[in-house]
C-alpha cells in the first residue's frame, strides 16, 4: 500500500512539473512576442512599397526605397570574386553577379597597382538577411535612424548581386581616406560607380556611402561619372 501510495504521490509530482515547464514556456513566448512588437512598434518583413520590379536581369535595375524585389528573388549566377573579404563576412556576402564580380577583380586589382589596398565588406545580401540587419537596427537604434542608414527589406541593392560595400584595412573608410578617394575617382573605369554620393542624398534616399558602388558597365558607368548623376538621374534622362 505504502510503495503504491508513493508512486502515485510521484506520478502527481511529475505531472504538476511537466504542467509548470508547459506554461513557462507559453508565457515566454508571449512575453517576447509582446515584447518585440513593443520595443520595435512594427515587424519587418515585407516591402513596404508596391512597385514591385520586373526587369531583374537588367544590369540597370534601379532598387530604390520607391522600387523593389520580392522575398522570393535571387540572382542567377552568384559567384565569389576573387578578391580579399574582412574574415567577418558571411559567404552570402561573399558573392556578387559573375559579370560584377570580374568587374571587381579588376577594380581591386587597378587599386593595387596604384599602391591602393582595398577590401570587400558585403556585397550579396538576401532578403531574408536583410529583415536581420533592418530589425536589428530598428531595434537598437529606432525607425528615424534605421529608415535613414538602412535598407528596408527588398528596397536594398544588395539583394541584386551588383553592389558591394568595400573598405580599408584601417576600416576607416571617411571620405578622407586615400581609398575612398581612389574609388570616387577611378570606379568608373571599371564599370562601378559611388551609389550614394554626399551631394545627391535627396535624389537617393540615402546618406552618402564612400564605401558602397554598383556595377553598371563601363559605358553607363563613364557617363554617370562625367555628368556627375546618380542612377535615379541617368534613368530619368534615358527614359
Amino acid at each position: 500500500m505504502k510503495r503504491k501510495t508513493k508512486l502515485g504521490g510521484f506520478i502527481k509530482f511529475l505531472l504538476v512539473i511537466i504542467i509548470v515547464f508547459f506554461c513557462i514556456n507559453k508565457f515566454k513566448g508571449l512575453y517576447l512576442e509582446n515584447f518585440q512588437q513593443n520595443s520595435t512598434g512594427e515587424y519587418v518583413s515585407e516591402p513596404t512599397n508596391t512597385n514591385l520590379l520586373k526587369n531583374t536581369d537588367d544590369d540597370l535595375i534601379l532598387v530604390n526605397k520607391k522600387n523593389t524585389v520580392g522575398a522570393d528573388y535571387i540572382p542567377k549566377d552568384l559567384i565569389k570574386p576573387n578578391i580579399t573579404f574582412l574574415s567577418s563576412c558571411t559567404k552570402e556576402e561573399m558573392q556578387l553577379q559573375s559579370k560584377a564580380a570580374h568587374a571587381l577583380e579588376e577594380l581591386f586589382e587597378g587599386a593595387k597597382e596604384d599602391g591602393i589596398i582595398l577590401l570587400g565588406s558585403s556585397g550579396y545580401r538576401s532578403y531574408q538577411s536583410q529583415v536581420s540587419v533592418y530589425q536589428k537596427y530598428y531595434n537598437e537604434n529606432g525607425k528615424e535612424y534605421a529608415e535613414q542608414y538602412v535598407a528596408k527589406p527588398g528596397t536594398s541593392e544588395h539583394q541584386t548581386g551588383l553592389a558591394i560595400d568595400v573598405t580599408n584595412q584601417s576600416r576607416c573608410f571617411d571620405k578622407t581616406s586615400e581609398e575612398a578617394q581612389w574609388i570616387a575617382k577611378n570606379e568608373y573605369k571599371y564599370g562601378f560607380i559611388l551609389r550614394y554620393p554626399e551631394e545627391k542624398t535627396d535624389i537617393t534616399g540615402y546618406n552618402y556611402e564612400p564605401w558602397h558602388i554598383r556595377y553598371v558597365g563601363k559605358k553607363v558607368a563613364a557617363e554617370i561619372y562625367n555628368n556627375s548623376e546618380t542612377l535615379e538621374e541617368y534613368l530619368q534622362n534615358h527614359s
